[in-house]
């Protein structure tokens, strides 16, 4: 029975999708060398990646009609026959479930799992949310976008989660990962209930389902897609790297307004000022006013 397994993350949903981020981190780090040493790029194939009721929440409340902010695709290769269903308009359950996988316990399973430190969640899910593709449907071959224009984020790493019962190989609809020479399929994988499957997001991660889908009528290849992102470093050469600014407000006293001055004029020092000779100066002044105190 699937109830019966030991789900991957044992998430809380009684107490609204919770789990402790220490644990997730060594989950994580678990799986990290199969992860970082696999081929054709690092990625892992995870069953039973849900708890069961969470896994099964998610299948009942997929949205069956289609919703305002549905996106259709049907441009052949790249893309066929494929509806994005973003979060913000589905049912409360799926928003928590969404939320939850932007969160800190499971950003913490990510970077244990990869070693990708500070990695940043999409709030705007583009291209993600949950995935359904009809009879016909298909995806190409490809390697994802890898700046989110949005947010100005490198996109680091992918994960899907297959919500499909009883899918049967002639189906077809498995995610194939190619080798980075694009000379052959490294993997195929089909989409299995609660199956997951997170890989890292380069310039040559090549993959897709491209063969059409040969399903009955009504039956529907149902997935979750969730990206990450990091920073750039480069933010340090586009402003100052200094902390909170004061400022006294017009009325205040001159004692207010000194202090504010000082903190100001500390971040500003903090700016210019190499960290040994900051440390020095500060040690410096210091000293000078305990000597003035005690004359006085």
């Amino acid at each position: 029975m699937r109830c019966c397994l030991k789900p991957v993350l044992p998430i809380d949903l009684s107490a609204g999708f919770c789990l402790d981020r220490l644990v997730a981190r060594e989950i994580g780090a678990s799986l990290a060398d199969g992860y970082r040493s696999a081929s054709p790029f690092p990625h892992v194939v995870l069953e039973n990646f849900f708890p069961e009721d969470v896994a099964r929440g998610l299948s009942d409340h997929f949205p069956k009609e289609r919703l305002k902010s549905d996106v259709v695709f049907d441009v052949g290769y790249a893309g066929h026959h494929k509806r994005q269903i973003l979060p913000l308009d589905c049912d409360e359950f799926c928003r928590r479930a969404f939320d939850f996988f932007n969160s800190q316990p499971f950003l913490e399973f990510l970077e244990g799992l990869s070693g990708i430190e500070g990695l940043v969640p999409d709030p705007y899910f583009v291209g993600g949310g949950f995935h359904e593709i009809g009879r016909g449907g298909k995806l190409g071959i490809h390697a994802d976008f890898r700046i989110n224009n949005k947010l100005h984020l490198r996109r680091r790493m992918n994960v899907i989660v297959y919500l499909n019962d009883d899918w049967r190989d002639e189906y077809k609809g498995a995610l194939e990962l190619w080798s980075r020479d694009m000379k052959h399929a490294a993997q195929r994988i089909a989409p299995l209930w609660n199956r997951c499957v997170v890989f890292n997001t380069e310039a040559d991660s090549w993959h897709g389902h491209p063969d059409p889908l040969e399903t009955p009528d009504g039956v529907l290849r149902r997935s979750l897609a969730l990206y990450y992102y990091t920073a750039s470093k480069a933010i340090y050469e586009e402003a100052p790297n200094r902390s909170t600014m004061y400022v006294a407000r017009p009325g205040d006293d001159q004692a207010i307004r000194r202090e504010a001055q000082g903190l100001r004029l500390a971040q500003h020092l903090a700016g210019w000022v190499p960290p040994e000779v900051l440390r020095y100066s500060r040690g410096a002044i210091r000293r000078v006013k305990k000597l003035v105190r005690g004359q006085g």
